[in-house]
């Protein structure tokens, strides 16, 4: 045999590879097999597939890694009775499923109707396909209530986005006690473990792990926001992997921003489902005849390259495709903002100081805080009386914004736009636009009460006071602030049969303001603050270009604060100030440990820059400096956790460049103990083949005189041993790939 012929079979191989990659990627995203009643839907490296069983019921099949071939795939089947008590709908993995028929396992939809029935059995009626989206119709076996499921694929991301849109079409109202966005289920097995994220307030974004046990576990908030007590996000693994970078993850996200739970529940055959969607708690949502209810968007995900990969899945996602008007492909603009230098004691002239030296430093946005509008000299008064305090600016707003713009920044302003005080003009006159229920006491937290935005009035009151604002004054940037949570949620003005819709309504009407504020102003942008981190999910970021994760800037405290935010969400949307110790701990951390933490997402100044030195000033130019040479790295590259906070004294993250031609690194040591040097540090992500040159050092730049060059490899596998010494020591490095 000639030596070409050895070659044959392994190129015959290698053709027959390459043509069903392209075959299958000749395939549309989204397919029905019709003989197998089966859908397949193709989400670039995951498969997710369900079909119809003999019982006209939608039945999950699969949800992981790719798969080319339709042909693996076996038609539904409903499982049969695996014990006396254990009915079929019960262990069949039902995509939708009502609850009825002899369910036990959580439902996806609770129906009461007029008559008092709650059983809902829901069945296959048609579908529609169309692009990226599939639509799945299903119809209660006996009366007119349809549910639409909503399937859309991204293929960039392996992202599926599920949701329900459920329709009355009866000739009665139906009240809905539990509505769901979809059922995941995961292959069937034991030994999955658990993420997720708790927190309070100045403590949020703490990661939980803990393993999935037999039964439900329950993640919520039951307080009409987000919250900072827990996150809508989810990670699940097995076979107690500890790589961050390799193993199966399924993950996922939900997009709302009011009342949310997510279960997750293991059943006595080893089958683990996660429900997401509306909180049932003192949930009972009126549907009238003709109308729909349209659940949020839960969207979730499959890697086989561990957390890190999980969480870059959802960064890149987020960036492409949630952030609104492309933002996520821009960079943010550097801001300094003016609450801890005057808090409510503004005026005219005392911002215009403060901008002054903002602006020498590089800052791009000038941000004035609380204390602008109505009688507002602090937090007993003012909320709800939207003018600009003729004491404070007797001219106005303008000659603050002039100013501020020839300074070279742009100027954002602060609001809290769902909030009112008591002590208050528009209290006094509509003191039934807050939430209450009548004849009982209203519960005051920061002296304040909640609008109820349920409310078509108070929704237009808030829109057009917001509207005037922007349009009256140069503003190119809300801080939008929501300090407390739902209390007496109350809708006494609305028929009592529908007054549970406020839970709902409310978070709705946000989203509404919200999408006609910015149509009207495409150039606005808005951040996400409520007390903190209370308010981030995928359902407010489709409105807002970033997110205040925390009021607790203490930089320390920080790095655990940012390494949790990361795991659900791109840093490109974390913001950070820099600001004065001490802080909460009363830790006095070096300005340059603070000005690095801060470079880990959105950077921002919070400090009172009139008690800064001109060494400070000085530093704060240089910091400012680097970080407009990587900031594009950072908010838009691919975030490597090499060292937790959690885990020990070290503290360090990579990020690289999508092309590979820059990685930045932060290193950060908390206390050095019996004078140990430090293990080198192992960086990811890089191209093996490629050299690179360190060409930019903050902190101990010595160590790295003369610019030395590493390979890609050298860099992965033996590391960088960083010169980090005593307490509160920080370092990072910019790294560039050497042209060829």
């Amino acid at each position: 045999m000639k030596p070409t012929s050895l070659l044959r079979p392994f190129c015959i191989l290698a053709l027959l590879t390459l043509s069903s990659f392209a075959a299958a990627a000749a395939q549309p995203p989204i397919r029905f097999l019709e003989a197998k009643k089966i859908f397949v839907l193709d989400a670039g490296k995951v498969s997710y597939v369900f079909g119809i069983n003999e019982q006209n019921m939608l039945q999950h099949i699969y949800w992981g890694g790719h798969v080319w071939r339709d042909q693996d795939f076996a038609a539904a089947h409903s499982l049969p009775e695996w014990a006396s008590f254990d009915l079929s709908t019960t262990t069949t993995p039902q995509e939708y499923p009502g609850w009825g028929a002899g369910l036990y396992v959580e439902p996806s939809l609770k129906a009461t109707f007029p008559d008092g029935n709650r059983d809902l059995v829901l069945h296959y009626v048609d579908h529609q396909i169309d692009g990226n989206m599939l639509t799945v119709t299903l119809k209660d076996i006996e009366r007119a209530l349809f549910v639409h499921l909503r399937y859309t694929v991204y293929p960039a991301t392996g992202i599926v986005q599920r949701q329900a849109v459920i329709e009355n079409r009866t000739e009665k109202p139906v009240v809905l006690e539990s509505a769901q966005s979809a059922a995941w289920y995961l292959p069937q097995g034991e030994g999955y473990r658990l993420r997720y994220l708790t927190g309070r307030w100045a403590g949020e974004w703490q990661l939980n792990e803990e393993p999935v046990h037999a039964g439900l576990q329950v993640l919520e908030s039951r307080r009409g926001s987000t919250s900072v007590q827990a996150n809508p996000w989810f990670a699940l693994d097995r076979d107690h992997n500890t790589d961050s970078e390799h193993g199966s993850v399924w993950f996922g996200a939900l997009g709302w921003s009011g009342s949310w739970r997510i279960s997750i529940e293991q059943t006595p055959h080893q089958q683990v489902r996660v429900t997401g969607g509306f909180n049932p708690f003192d949930f009972g949502y009126f549907l009238a005849p003709g109308k729909t209810l349209e659940t949020p968007a839960f969207y979730a995900g499959y890697t086989d390259q561990g957390i890190g990969g999980a969480s870059r899945i959802l960064h890149e996602f987020e960036r492409t495709e949630i952030l609104p008007n492309g933002s996520g492909s821009r960079t943010r603009p550097i801001l300094y903002n003016s609450w801890e230098a005057t808090e409510f004691n503004v005026n005219e002239a005392g911002q215009i100081a403060l901008a002054e030296k903002a602006a020498t430093l590089g800052v791009e946005r000038f941000v004035m805080d609380d204390g602008w509008f109505g009688q507002r000299n602090n937090d007993h008064a003012g909320l709800g009386d939207w003018y600009v305090n003729p004491k404070k600016f007797p001219n106005g707003l303008g000659p603050l914004i002039r100013r501020v713009k020839q300074l070279g920044m742009d100027f954002g302003i602060w609001v809290e736009p769902e909030m009112v005080n008591p002590d208050s003009d528009l209290y006094r006159k509509h003191p039934d636009w807050a939430m209450h229920f009548e004849g009982r006491p209203r519960t005051e937290a920061r002296n304040q009460l909640v609008l109820n935005l349920a409310r078509a009035d108070v929704r237009e009151y808030v829109f057009h006071w917001l509207d005037d604002l922007v349009t009256n004054n140069d503003i190119a940037f809300l801080k939008w602030d929501y300090n407390r949570n739902f209390s007496e949620p109350g809708w006494p003005e609305a028929p009592l049969d529908q007054q549970k819709n406020i839970w709902v309504d409310f978070t709705q009407n946000v989203y509404q303001i919200l999408a006609r504020l910015r149509q009207k102003h495409p150039k606005l942008e808005i951040e996400s603050c409520s007390g903190g981190g209370g308010r981030v999910d995928l359902g407010i970021m489709r409105y807002v270009e970033q997110f205040w994760p925390s009021d607790d800037t203490e930089a320390f405290d920080r790095l655990t604060i940012q390494q949790g935010f990361t795991y659900a969400y791109t840093p490109h949307v974390m913001v950070d100030w820099v600001t004065d110790v001490p802080n909460f701990n009363g830790r006095g951390v070096p300005l340059q440990f603070r000005f690095l933490v801060a470079m880990e997402g959105a950077m921002g100044i919070g400090a009172n820059l009139n008690r800064w030195s001109d060494e400070d000033m000085a530093l704060a130019r240089q910091m400012i400096q680097y970080y407009k040479s990587i900031r594009e790295t950072v908010q838009n590259g691919e975030l490597y956790r090499l060292a937790l906070p959690t885990a020990g004294n070290l503290s360090a993250s990579q990020y690289v460049s999508p092309d590979k031609s820059q990685t930045v690194l932060f290193a950060f040591l908390h206390s050095q103990q019996f004078g140990r040097s430090l293990p080198p540090v192992l960086l990811r992500g890089l191209d093996e083949n490629a050299t690179y040159a360190v060409t930019q050092v903050i902190g101990k730049a010595e160590a790295y005189d003369g610019a030395p060059k590493f390979s890609g490899a050298y860099l992965m596998y033996q590391g960088l041993t960083l010169p980090l010494h005593g307490d509160y020591d920080s370092i990072s490095l910019r790294l560039e790939r050497v042209p060829q």
